[in-house]
């Protein structure tokens, strides 16, 4: 639990960041967004949440990032 804790509070940092220090070109940034077909945006979250889960498989079940 305390490494799922930290995760998330690891997470919201990264997430925050751009927000923070390029505030007007994030609002540029969700301006685009808005106009994207829907489609195109599921499949981009797609994409990132399968390269996100390779990356947490290999973490876990390899050596290959220590």
């Amino acid at each position: 639990m305390k490494l799922i804790v930290t995760l998330l509070g690891l997470l919201m940092v990264v997430e925050g960041l751009p927000y923070f220090a390029f505030p007007e070109k994030m609002q540029a940034l969700m301006r685009q967004i808005e106009k994207m077909n829907p489609d195109h945006l599921r499949f981009v979250g797609l994409i990132l949440t399968l390269v996100g889960l390779v990356i947490c498989y290999l973490a876990q079940r390899t050596d290959i990032f220590s």
